[in-house]
């Protein structure tokens, strides 16, 4: 499993993607649980994280699936259209 951190904005998403995409790599299970409920402070960066997190294991025939996430998130991305890119568990 792989958790997102409380605060998720466009100052933090290159570290916290490198990070994911890292331990992604060590994970050798084809579906991925990202746990989003720690997520408290974020912005559509925490949706481009998660975006980029998909097709980096798409490109390791892994499927990701977002565990309790946010409300607001899940708004987010149903504006943008991108909700069925983002399962959820």
């Amino acid at each position: 499993m792989l958790v997102l951190p409380a605060d998720l904005t466009r100052s933090q998403a290159s570290a916290c993607l490198r990070m994911l995409v890292q331990g992604l790599r060590a994970l050798s299970d084809k579906e991925v649980v990202v746990d989003a409920g720690a997520l408290v402070h974020f912005d559509s960066s925490a949706l481009a994280v998660l975006l980029e997190l998909r097709r980096e294991g798409l490109a390791q025939s892994k499927r990701l699936v977002i565990q309790s996430m946010p409300e607001r998130l899940h708004d987010l991305a149903t504006v943008y259209g991108i909700e069925g890119l983002l399962p959820t568990a």
